[in-house]
């Protein structure tokens, strides 16, 4: 078809403006009909909330109020059972279901706009949306925190190395590194929590970008559609999308935290570490060799933080220059939003069913942890504690006495005291009481620290604190 075939049909809802119809290439750059029918749920109610409102208003008959709820039922019915005869030509969802509702009950159809434009109906819809994907992300977030704080409860003892620069600095559980990530996803969910508060208000009643001239109940609507009030500027409440980037950037950040994690089970699950195991469930194998186990789940939770990234960044650029009201390159909203929630959602749930189904190696653990002398700190601060020196002293001292034991290859406590003693005659044998790596993880017991005790009542507060709210 030449590109500049028209499409008289297509052009139906403009009314008399437009004599010819689109290129179709016009057509196909306008539509959006193949990813914004997700809002389809969110379309109908506040179609449902704009028409009751007509109704009370005095606007719109009670007979039509009822037709156009009753054929909203239908095409509700008829989307879900995926039998709703949707169409490019019309362009989106709105006017799918306007079309659609006209065939069902005739005139009474061409009323339900009276009062509202696209653009404060997309504006509802798509903030509901939002809405809704923020509540269901809310959920998974926690059943992740709630899975990660079993592990911590389970493996509140458990030694494992802390690393710094991912070499062995001191010692800790891995109830404790679990409890790490709740803390993370904690915040993540407030940043939910604040989005969502932000994003409640209502567009509807602000029309193309001017409010209207008739007698509408703007907070009728808010109420109906679950906002907590309407919005206050009608410009802003059409040409805002701050609810959608503020979705993203939560989004976003979330996705850094699932990588990290993403990333710690990977190098846990190599060879080199052998600190977890997973399962069949969770793993793929090779197709050329066959002792391999990948941890495909996380790979692809790693990387699909780089999808959410460029979807914030999407929407930012389409954003940063666009004038007050409305431009249609903000159609190009949603497809970066369905993808984050989409990839995001995704990875929630193979992070906590990885968190689930993960083996802990406690004899690779401890090995690892013993290394790299991850008690030196312990015998500076005993120096200072109890020896009486500085801080710097104390520091040097322990060097000289790690440089030693590592020239014999032994752990520091199993270096001989006497040979302590000869690098510094203050240190006397209560010294060994600090230094194997039991009593450097009971010792840590200031707040937030990783002793054993501290993890267990962690663990309980954390548990209060986001599973029971």
């Amino acid at each position: 078809m030449s590109p500049n075939k028209t499409n008289k049909s297509a052009n139906a809802q403009w009314g008399g403006r437009f004599t010819g119809g689109p290129a179709e290439v016009m057509e196909q750059i306008n539509t959006s009909i193949g990813f914004d029918r997700r809002l389809f749920a969110q379309d109908i109610a506040g179609s449902r909330a704009h028409a009751d409102m007509l109704v009370a208003q005095g606007i719109l008959s009670t007979e039509d109020g009822k037709a156009i709820n009753d054929g909203l039922d239908t095409i509700s019915r008829e989307i879900e059972d995926e039998k709703f005869p949707f169409s490019q030509a019309l362009e989106d969802i709105h006017m799918n279901i306007e079309a659609r509702l006209r065939d069902l009950i005739g005139e009474p159809a061409g009323r339900l706009h009276t009062a509202r434009s696209r653009n404060d109906q997309v504006a509802t819809d798509f903030r509901l949306w939002v809405r809704d994907a923020t509540d269901g992300l809310e959920e998974q977030l926690q059943a992740l925190q709630a899975a990660l704080i079993a592990g911590a409860e389970t493996h509140a003892a458990l030694i494992m190395p802390g690393f710094t620069h991912l070499q062995t600095a001191q010692p800790v559980t891995f109830g404790h590194h679990l409890l790490a990530y709740v803390e993370m996803f904690g915040r993540d969910r407030g940043r939910f929590a604040d989005c969502r508060r932000r994003l409640n208000e209502s567009p509807l009643g602000a029309g193309a970008l001017a409010g209207t001239s008739f007698p509408i109940d703007r907070k009728q609507t808010a109420t109906a559609l679950g906002f907590d009030r309407p919005m206050a500027n009608s410009l802003d409440a059409v040409a805002d999308r701050d609810f959608a980037l503020e979705f993203l950037s939560a989004a976003a950040i979330t996705m850094t935290h699932i990588s990290r994690l993403a990333e710690e089970i990977v190098i846990w699950c190599s060879d080199g570490f052998g600190f977890v195991r997973l399962s069949d469930a969770y793993t793929t194998g090779s197709s050329m060799m066959p002792q391999k186990r990948n941890p495909d789940a996380a790979e692809l939770s790693r990387a699909k933080a780089g999808r959410v990234f460029g979807d914030l960044m999407t929407l930012l650029t389409v954003m940063k220059g666009l004038p007050l009201t409305y431009s249609k390159d903000m159609q190009e909203d949603k497809e970066p939003v369905f993808d984050a929630a989409d990839s995001l959602g995704l990875a929630l749930a193979a992070m906590a069913g990885m968190v689930g189904d993960f083996e802990p190696m406690p004899d690779a653990m401890r090995a690892a942890a013993i290394k790299g002398y991850p008690t030196a700190t312990d015998l500076a601060d005993w120096l200072v504690s109890v020896a009486g020196m500085p801080f710097r002293e104390a520091h040097h001292v322990t060097g000289e006495i790690v440089k030693a034991a590592e020239a014999r290859g032994v752990l520091l406590d199993q270096f001989p005291i006497a040979d302590m003693q000869a690098i510094d005659g203050r240190i006397t044998e209560d010294v060994l009481s600090v230094l194997s790596i039991d009593a450097a993880l009971a010792r840590r017991t200031s707040e937030g620290g990783t002793a054993p005790d501290n993890v267990r009542a962690a663990v309980a507060a954390a548990r209060k604190r986001f599973l029971e709210t």
